[in-house]
């Protein structure tokens, strides 16, 4: 496939694994980037140092490119973009934050930019701090997810028609026919989180993966809006969440009940009952945990299944 992503990047497919906390380390980028996609080494769950390790790692596994997510909440970010810049990074995904703040820095040293976004505004303002593409992210995302609540149904056209820049669809998006029908609507490329967490590779604790692949249609919701919005799986830290949330709980009650290491202690450590499990609506269609390069393999094969199909149509 050729087309701006693949040109972008440098990649065999416009498919890009998100960079997800406690899910994303060395080993799935590789796998992804091996396999064909843009594997992301997601840094918000690491020191430092862990970073560094997982960018070595990272090159001795793969020789093709991978890039490196960075939450621009994360309060060590000055030690993060250092480390990238030194390790030679040639992409950053920034996200949760102003793109200005770094883009032009990077730019300067190479590395090819890409900004996170859930709506029109912050689109327009990650083109014009010079971002070489965006990701577009609906409602339908697991992890941190826009107060808009706009579907991605909605949300590629609406970028579409207010951006230059290439545009890579996320939020709903697993299997070939959800790639195929988000290209359609004007998307350049998809980025995949929830479907690479339930992968042979990902970080993520056996327990949360085994959560995912048994989920059904409305295990997730939306939650802790007065703090920063998430996608959650139920379960009983969700139950108090929602109980909190329904007896109108301040910011620092949600902030006291959210503590500190939830979403490690369900995502890594599998506490499926007490800690904080990010995936997005898109865990109620992934029944199998496989490897990433069969990950990617059914994505393509059933995109270009899709496609045929459509083309054979009368309509």
């Amino acid at each position: 496939m050729d087309n701006k992503i693949t040109r972008l990047f440098n990649i065999q497919y416009p498919i890009v694994q998100a960079g997800m906390i406690w899910c994303s380390g060395w080993e799935l980028a590789a796998a992804v980037s091996n396999a064909g996609g843009l594997g992301i080494i997601g840094s918000g769950s690491m020191y430092p140092d862990v970073l560094k390790e997982h960018i070595q790692k990272c090159k001795k596994a793969t020789s093709k490119p991978f890039g490196v997510n960075v939450p621009m909440l994360y309060p060590d970010i000055d030690k993060h973009m250092d480390i990238i810049i030194s390790e030679g990074v040639k992409i950053v995904f920034t996200s949760a934050g102003n793109p200005k703040t770094w883009t032009q820095k990077l730019k300067d040293h190479g590395i090819t930019v890409v900004h996170v976004i859930s709506n029109s505004k912050f689109a327009i303002k990650a083109e014009e701090a010079g971002v070489d593409a965006i990701v577009a992210e609906g409602f339908e995302a697991g992890g941190h997810n826009g107060r808009e609540e706009t579907t991605t149904l909605c949300l590629i056209p609406l970028i579409k028609q207010c951006v230059t820049i290439p545009v890579i669809a996320a939020g709903g998006i697993g299997t070939g026919r959800g790639m195929l029908a988000v290209m359609a609507l004007g998307a350049d490329g998809v980025q995949i989180g929830s479907r690479f967490v339930a992968s042979d590779e990902s970080s993520a604790n056996i327990k949360f993966k085994d959560k995912i692949i048994t989920s059904n249609d409305g295990d997730t919701l939306l939650s802790l809006k007065k703090l920063t919005p998430v996608r959650l799986l139920k379960n009983n830290f969700f139950d108090e969440v929602q109980q909190a949330e329904s007896n109108c709980a301040s910011s620092e009650e949600l902030t006291k009940l959210l503590g500190r290491g939830r979403a490690k202690k369900g995502m890594f450590e599998g506490d499926i009952d007490e800690g904080e499990l990010e995936i997005g609506q898109v865990a109620a269609l992934i029944k199998e945990i496989k490897p990433a390069h069969a990950i990617v393999e059914d994505i393509i094969a059933e995109y270009k299944l899709a496609k045929e199909e459509l083309n054979k149509s009368n309509w």
